[in-house]
């Protein structure tokens, strides 16, 4: 009951039916126009562009034990996490092109052919040489945080190779890393 007495009497004094009350009401604040909508942001890659950014081909002499792939990727028989340094240019040049991309993460996949029976020491050994294969690329100006490793240890084909995997393709140990 209260609140419709308070209620009814603040309309009446809007409404201006109570005299003099609207009199002592000040003038009314007008708020400011509010700030102008932000500018869209900038498009990250031209309309119509691959989200996937082009893969940089292989050079055309590599060193012995380095392969290019069909889809880009670069594979290295790498029986060891010392690289000779004809290798060691090779990819030091390789990333010079993938910092060139303007985005993408680099994957570097490595898998060994033994011991059989420790599968510590064998994921030890791949993380070995794939720290070895990112510091050669990271000399030629990629960014170390744009690299991915992944030591595979060994795998059901017990091989000694390395993958360098550039921006959207897929890793060709995908079938072989789940049938762990």
């Amino acid at each position: 009951m209260m609140r419709r007495a308070v209620l009814f009497g603040l309309l009446a004094v809007l409404a201006g039916a109570v005299p003099g009350a609207a009199q002592d009401m000040p003038d009314p604040v007008l708020l400011p126009e509010p700030a102008p909508a932000p500018p869209p942001p900038p498009a990250l890659a031209p309309t119509g562009a691959p989200l996937v950014p082009q893969v940089v081909p292989a050079q055309p002499g590599l060193p012995a034990g380095m392969t290019a792939l069909a889809d880009g990727a670069v594979r290295i028989a790498l029986r060891t996490d010392r690289l000779d340094p004809a290798m060691t240019e090779a990819l030091r040049q390789l990333g010079e092109r993938f910092a060139a991309l303007p985005f993408g993460r680099i994957t570097i996949e490595a898998q060994v052919a033994g011991p059989v029976n420790d599968g510590s020491i064998a994921r030890r050994t791949s993380l070995a040489r794939a720290q070895a294969v990112k510091a050669a690329l990271v000399a030629g100006g990629l960014d170390a945080t744009r690299v991915d490793l992944r030591p595979l240890g060994r795998l059901a084909a017990a091989v000694e190779l390395v993958d360098i995997l550039p921006p959207g393709v897929v890793s060709p140990n995908t079938g072989a890393r789940s049938g762990r």
